[in-house]
């Protein structure tokens, strides 16, 4: 069945009950939450403390640029995690595969903690650092996908786009905690104790967070849409090889409409934390404490711009935030490079909450309606994976390096920020609409 069909209710749609819906998007948003914790509490130790504990023998740009390689590989597992995760949610259900992905994250990130330095094992440490980054990627290919299909499949109607940010809002959530966190022991240890001992608490305490994640996901039943799914023989016998033979066309455009959105969090979130570290010698709590307050403001801004889409459509929003995102990005280096701390906080939530959430608050429910349920989650899991992969992944990685290349300069990084944002805006313009009607079954 092609994408731009017209949209249809598998037949006998059971309707969940209130309470049933509640714990849906309870469940989506305590797990992306806990789950994007474990995997931005990385991105700011590759920024402040993996060059020095993995990589001491290295000076200066070449231990950042190898400390963000280990964090792009991470992105390289994703699509693996979206593949895998997603044949199995479409072939025995959403429920389980939230599960999974919760256990395989919060064990990674605990092993993460207890990881002993180059200084200890040498050539082991960044090794081992490596799988466990690996493993983060795995199971984070596989955790969005899940909750997202969840929570819309359980959304009452008229609502998709509210209920599909919930585990959005998994991403302020969790990037809020890993660097208040971060911050909370940057600010009462000193510089000595922080790299010697305090950045592993951080990673110690998914051990928690995920009992309270799996405790939550218990009291959750499998999407009605699904079971109305499967009740009617209407699953996909491989439901991967199924997107990549009857819906290339979406996926592909799924893929590129990601690209700007994944690349421009990225270089906000992670790469400005080295940037205004090491190239402007500012001091490293600042990014650490704008990140904070844009993580928090982020609870408002993604779910407002994703019940926007339930009134207006999912393509106007995304589309506006591309566009609007792109003209402030090259103005925002000016706010960065100010020497205040105000200025730079500024720059973090209009180029974060304002710009950037109008694209990743619809994401999830604009790319769950571009598929059919018999594949939603392998299409939605595989289109967002490989679009994090290409753009979001290599995006400190590169910026680094376009730095460096140009001996200081950011024009570079801005150039290729907005290559990637016309792609996108390409991408988004030759997507159908789907917020009218009911999911395809």
């Amino acid at each position: 069945m092609s994408s731009t069909e017209p949209l249809t209710e598998p037949a006998a749609m059971p309707q969940p009950s209130k309470k049933a819906r509640r714990r849906a998007a309870a469940s989506s948003l305590v797990g992306t939450s806990i789950e994007w914790y474990d995997y931005y509490l990385y991105g700011t130790a590759a920024a402040l403390v993996f060059p020095t504990v993995f990589f001491p023998e290295d000076e200066g740009v070449t231990a950042v640029i190898k400390a963000f390689a280990t964090y792009a590989v991470g992105f390289a597992a994703r699509p693996i995690g979206g593949f895998v995760f997603g044949h199995f949610g479409d072939r025995i259900g959403r429920k389980q595969m939230l599960m999974i992905s919760l256990l395989l994250m919060g064990a990674a990130t605990f092993l993460i903690g207890v990881l002993p330095g180059e200084a200890q094992v040498g050539i082991w440490a960044p090794i081992m650092l490596i799988v466990l980054r690996l493993v983060q990627g795995f199971a984070v290919g596989g955790e969005w996908g899940s909750a997202v299909v969840m929570s819309v499949e359980f959304a009452p109607p008229g609502k998709r786009g509210l209920y599909g940010s919930f585990p959005q809002m998994g991403v302020p959530i969790g990037l809020l905690l890993s660097t208040g966190v971060f911050a909370l022991f940057q600010a009462g240890l000193g510089p000595e104790e922080f790299l010697a001992w305090g950045w592993r608490v951080p990673f110690l305490l998914s051990g928690v967070l995920v009992l309270i994640g799996l405790f939550v996901r218990l009291a959750v039943t499998e999407s009605p849409v699904f079971a109305a799914a499967k009740e009617a023989d209407a699953l996909a016998a491989r439901p991967s090889a199924e997107v990549l033979k009857k819906e290339w066309r979406i996926l592909g455009l799924a893929v590129g409409s990601k690209f700007f959105q994944n690349a421009i969090f990225y270089l906000y979130s992670v790469f400005l934390l080295s940037y205004i570290s090491t190239t402007l010698r500012f001091d490293p709590l600042w990014g650490t404490l704008a990140v904070v307050i844009s993580s928090a403001i982020g609870f408002i801004s993604v779910p407002g711009w994703s019940w926007l889409t339930d009134k207006v459509g999912r393509k106007p929003v995304y589309l506006g935030g591309i566009v609007l995102g792109a003209a402030f990005y090259p103005f925002s280096w000016s706010f960065v490079e100010s020497g205040s701390f105000v200025f730079l906080t500024i720059a973090m939530v209009i180029g974060l909450n304002l710009l950037h959430d109008m694209i990743y608050g619809p994401q999830a429910v604009y790319f769950a309606e571009l598929f059919a349920t018999r594949v939603r989650l392998s299409g939605a899991s595989i289109a967002y994976q490989i679009g994090a992969m290409l753009s979001g992944g290599f995006a400190p990685l590169i910026a680094t390096g376009l730095l460096a290349f140009g001996g200081g300069d950011t024009t570079l990084i801005t150039v290729y920020a907005l290559a990637l944002a016309a792609i996108s805006a390409v991408c988004t313009i030759l997507l159908p609409e789907t917020f009218k009607g009911s999911l395809r079954s």
